[in-house]
């Protein structure tokens, strides 16, 4: 854990909920990691713009 920083996601939970949603559980985990690369890049971008201004 690092304050002020976003590491990843729960991939566990992300996988519930895709099942949950009706999302093809292999299609996820196979996807997911992409995602969740560039969403906690970007998170981390605005969190930092954020301090800066």
């Amino acid at each position: 854990m690092i304050p002020g920083a976003v590491l990843g996601w729960d991939m566990g939970a992300a996988l519930a909920l895709s099942q949950a949603l009706g999302i093809n559980t292999l299609i996820a985990a196979e996807l997911l990691p992409e995602i969740e690369a560039v969403m906690v890049r970007k998170l981390n971008e605005q969190m930092e713009g954020g301090r800066d201004g």
